[in-house]
């Protein structure tokens, strides 16, 4: 029986955002990070503005379908007058904590500060009688102590609240572009362009500096990191991507710094292919460890690469991504997208692999077989409620990599591309074959069968 991820049997669910024309588009409506809980049955999206908006599961409609169900201002602009800086609001990052009681709890982080917000519900109660009204009408003045009564509440209304439990501050002197939850739920670590911390999530005011590659002269800066995650069941290993293109695992049992990784993942280059633009495209942008922590999946500007935890050398797989685009690089270094950071997904069996691209096409791979579904996220989805968004000259959710399926970069001519529309941000439904695609303002949802 063929397996309905790699042959197509992906469906449009749903959109949330407005689905005006592009030119229309908020800068604050731009959504900056998707995350699904660990149940799936909660999603959370940050946007440019500053807010974190939460859908819950609509358990009364068949299949997997989210309702609105909160939303609040997490991050405001702030000015730092020692370096005269502004910082963004823009969320980062969100990451959840596993669920202990009736309560939410998510991570949440700009470019300067983490906050850790509680989501909840609380039931409001109004005073329905009192010694001057009995709910409906004006009562007399009671005439004497006897008569006094105490006032009576009564529940109005269930809403949906959100306060900050914790705020970690002043940690980092660079822009913040990762945040992970330890497997433990005790501790998280943060990180920017040159050092990672660690965290208690109960302690705000103290962290623990466990990288540090900033050179002494910065002139000597030769790299930056790119992204971190812990690893999923081990809560001493995580792992940090650098813009040369290599992976540190790192163990915290070693030592207190863990500047000296126990692994690194690295491909040698091949010196034929070297250009002026080798670097910017062999950065890392994303790294992802695997449910079951055996592979970590790298995305880099032209390709997808899985990685065996226990082989450094080289990849146990590499996707071609963006092949199409290596004659456009010239275009795409003067138009700022050749630095355009795609995130990359495991789907919740370890099998498939998603990533984005432009013209908001994203792709899912089989990694066992490389057979992979282009999909777009486009407005047209929604109206016609079928497959993805059309592709040229092709049937709809295109089917790639077998006998019949069309090379991607064959069905795409380049000059039709709007590297404008990009899909830089996804999560896949740990339990079921269902992903949340940020396309711009838009959030789009699909599920296979």
């Amino acid at each position: 029986m063929e397996d309905p991820l790699s042959s197509g049997g992906w469906r449009f669910a749903q959109c949330f955002g407005d689905k005006g024309d592009i030119d229309d588009i908020t800068e604050a409506d731009i959504i900056s990070t998707v995350e699904f809980d660990s149940t799936g049955n909660y999603l959370a999206t940050g946007d440019k503005g500053g807010r974190v908006v939460l859908f819950e599961r609509n358990e009364l409609k068949k299949g997997c379908e989210y309702k609105f169900y909160t939303e609040f201002q997490s991050h405001e602009p702030e000015f730092d007058y020692l370096k005269s800086l502004e910082i963004e609001e823009k969320i980062n990052k969100i990451k959840w904590c596993k669920r202990q009681n009736s309560a939410h709890f998510l991570l949440s982080t700009n470019d300067k500060t983490i906050k850790l917000w509680k989501v909840f519900e609380k039931s409001l109660r109004v005073v329905s009688e009192s010694n001057h009204h009995n709910g409906q009408h004006p009562k007399p003045p009671p005439q004497s102590a006897s008569q006094l009564t105490l006032p009576g509440m009564a529940m109005q209304d269930n809403i949906i609240a959100a306060v900050p439990r914790k705020v970690y501050a002043n940690a980092h002197a660079y822009h913040i572009h990762s945040i992970s939850v330890n497997s433990d739920q005790e501790t998280y670590i943060s990180a920017d362009d040159l050092r990672i911390n660690l965290w208690n999530l109960n302690i705000s005011d103290q962290s623990f500096n466990i990288v540090d590659i900033k050179p002494v002269n910065m002139e000597e800066l030769t790299e930056v990191i790119t992204s971190t995650e812990f690893h999923p069941i081990h809560c001493n290993l995580f792992m940090y991507s650098s813009s040369k293109s290599n992976i540190k695992l790192a163990d915290m049992r070693e030592s207190a710094l863990c500047d000296r990784h126990a692994k690194c993942f690295e491909e040698e280059e091949d010196p034929s292919t070297r250009s002026f633009f080798s670097e910017i495209i062999s950065s890392i942008s994303d790294v992802k460890f695997s449910h079951d922590g055996r592979y970590i999946l790298s995305r880099d500007y032209l390709s997808l690469k899985i990685w065996d935890i226990n082989m450094e050398s080289r990849p146990v797989k590499t996707i071609p991504i963006h092949d199409h685009l290596r004659g456009k690089l010239c275009d795409l270094y003067e138009n700022d997208c050749i630095f355009d950071k795609f995130e990359c997904v495991w789907g919740g069996d370890d099998k498939h692999v998603l990533t984005g691209s432009y013209h908001n096409y994203f792709r899912i791979y089989d990694s066992e077989n490389l057979s992979d579904v282009v999909l777009q996220a486009d407005k047209s989805a929604f109206k016609a409620r079928k497959i993805g968004g059309a592709m040229p000259g092709s049937k709809l959710g295109v089917k790639n990599g077998r006998p019949g399926g069309t090379p991607f970069k064959d069905t795409m001519p380049l000059e039709a591309l709007d590297f404008n529309k990009k899909i830089l941000h996804a999560s896949w439904h740990p339990r079921e074959n269902t992903i949340a695609i940020a396309a711009t303002n838009n959030l789009f949802l699909y599920s296979a069968a």
